[in-house]
């Protein structure tokens, strides 16, 4: 375990993730666990802005899209939600092993449904609801 803390609203979160920039210097893949509502989302709009690869208002979820790319002059984020992904035959269709470069970081929501990637990842996130809008945020690597 490297950090563990609680944030308690949206903002801290972010504020908490902006942290994160010395540790996930590229390349890194990193897996980020939790429920929905976690703030999974949340925290990558801290990271995306601490890398100056988009800003806060313009990070969203990738549910739908399944890939955002944000790209800065430190690094190209690619945040990456795995939760409609069912197979590995899915998985691969994604070409993820494509977006990874010296200039990359891969932050992927629900990669613990992939041995592989638990295999792959240089740090994982962990995020649980402790109440309303405390969350607990432990990073391990």
């Amino acid at each position: 375990m490297l950090r563990e803390i609680n944030t308690h609203s949206p903002e801290e979160t972010i504020a908490f993730g902006r942290t994160l920039s010395e540790l996930l210097s590229p390349p890194k893949l990193v897996l980020l666990r939790g429920d929905l509502g976690a703030g999974k989302t949340t925290l990558v709009k801290g990271i995306a802005a601490a890398f100056e690869a988009a800003s806060e208002d313009d990070v969203t979820s990738p549910t739908f899209t399944l890939i955002h790319e944000y790209r800065g002059a430190r690094a190209n984020l690619f945040h990456i939600d795995l939760y409609r992904i069912d197979t590995p035959r899915e998985l691969d269709t994604l070409a993820l092993d494509d977006l990874r470069s010296e200039n990359s970081i891969l932050l992927i929501e629900w990669g613990e449904k992939f041995p592989r990637l638990i295999r792959e990842r240089d740090v994982e996130i962990a995020m649980e609801r402790e109440g309303e809008s405390v969350r607990r945020i432990r990073v391990s690597a």
